[in-house]
């Protein structure tokens, strides 16, 4: 009764507070935010009402699997993004554009915390500095997408955006895995290649080799069904299948072998995409399902984010230093990148912005990161730097397609407007 309720209050809270949203021209993400604030431990929670909100951090947990299973069907939504056509047109681009924002905002917010440190060795270890810099990489797909599906935002800028998301997970658990390899390596006096390279590849490899399979095997299956309706279970089923393999993690011989659950999902979204002469229709489809899942999601986020920590005078000082300098790395990294790439203007102005929003991967970086000496700074630095960041991101991202001539101006988008098929673009202006 107690989770329904939660639930419920959830989906019905976020949709009413959307429209307040609306109201002040903001999107319906920053509503579902704000809304998981209010039901969550930390507001309406702590006052211990009769099923009235969460009344812990516990129960907000408790219903992760809900966030796992809607972070699988952003990512398979986002595999349909890398068509042949699109990859064609601006895959080089957003490769190169995904791998350097990535690395140049590492770089930066390494740089700017050493400093921080070296200035107050007992604010910061240089371990937490490195672990930090890298989990400044990590941007969120799902504020991202949300924003571009609730505008139907399109064009050259949107397009590119997406592909960068969804390159940039690859890119960061890379950064993160060889970082946090060196800051264990400084804290015990012993460096493991093993840790630092080796296994980071093996679980991209494996993740994006199950992800193939997956949707190859979905292909073959969707061929059997005729029915719309069932081919849209099938799809479900399998996206649950997905979601649910990414999660299993063994070891071999010493060696940690484990998956990227948003590199499986996109994986399989971009083989079946590519394979199916149906998959737009049936994604759309996907999509339609979603809608309160995705909803529920960013309510659940909202009620994760931890306000106490604003009470902590050095976790403010570091995570301010971090989001200044995360901010200036992606912006930078993406004009530079972008400008290297002979992008348009349009795209060079405008793309570091919409890579601001960071989540759920940075959080769950935070998380392993707590095995530092210092580790649970580093996890209270990326709560403070997810709660503005998720707060003011999604504006910020529509902010940018609005300028950038990718959304259409307020009030004259139908939700029940079908978008015309997509066609191939040129990132050159």
């Amino acid at each position: 009764m107690q989770i329904l309720i939660q639930l419920s209050l959830s989906l019905v809270g976020g949709l009413l507070l959307s429209r307040l949203a609306k109201k002040l021209n903001l999107p319906a993400v920053t509503a579902y935010l704000v809304t998981g604030l209010l039901l969550g431990p930390y507001c309406i929670g702590a006052l211990n009402l009769f099923q009235l909100g969460f009344n812990s951090a516990e129960e907000v947990a408790s219903l992760d699997i809900v966030s796992q299973v809607a972070l699988g069907f952003i990512a398979f939504t986002i595999g349909n993004e890398f068509r042949l056509e699109q990859l064609k047109s601006m895959g080089k681009q957003a490769i190169t554009v995904g791998i350097l924002q990535a690395v140049v905002t590492t770089i930066l917010v390494d740089a700017a915390l050493i400093v921080l440190h070296f200035i107050n060795p007992a604010l910061i270890s240089i371990s937490s500095a490195i672990t930090l810099g890298a989990i400044a990489a990590a941007t969120a797909p799902a504020a991202t997408l949300m924003v571009v599906r609730q505008y139907k935002a399109d064009g050259p800028l949107t397009r590119l955006l997406l592909l960068v998301v969804a390159i940039d997970d690859a890119v960061g658990l890379m950064l993160f895995s060889a970082s946090f390899g060196v800051a264990s390596a400084l804290e015990s006096g012993a460096i493991s290649i093993l840790t630092v390279l080796v296994e980071p590849v093996i679980e991209i490899v494996l993740s994006l080799a199950l992800g193939a399979l997956a949707g190859w095997v979905l292909f073959w299956v969707e061929k059997f069904f005729h029915s719309r309706s069932k081919r849209l279970s099938i799809s479900i089923g399998f996206v649950l299948l997905t979601v649910g393999l990414s999660m299993a993690e063994f070891e071999v011989g010493g060696v940690h072998f484990g998956f990227s659950l948003l590199l499986v999902c996109m994986m399989t979204g971009t083989i079946f995409c590519n394979i199916c002469d149906f998959s737009e229709e049936l994604v759309g489809r996907v999509d339609g399902w979603t809608a309160p899942l995705f909803v529920l999601f960013f309510v659940l986020s909202g009620a994760e984010l931890n306000l106490s920590i604003l009470a902590n005078p050095a976790v403010l000082l570091i995570g301010v230093v971090y989001i200044a300098f995360r901010s200036l790395g992606k912006y930078a990294g993406a004009y530079g990148s972008c400008a290297l790439t002979h992008c348009s203007d349009n795209i060079k102005k405008h793309l570091g912005i919409t890579l601001l929003p960071q989540a759920g991967v940075a959080l769950g970086m935070a998380l392993t990161a707590q095995q530092l000496s210092d580790g649970a700074m580093v996890r209270s630095v990326v709560l403070f730097s997810v709660l503005v960041y998720e707060l003011v991101g999604p504006a910020l991202t529509k902010r940018s397609l609005i300028a950038a001539g990718e959304i259409q101006t307020e009030g004259k988008t139908n939700a029940r407007k079908k978008n015309e098929p997509r066609k191939p673009v040129n990132l050159n202006g």
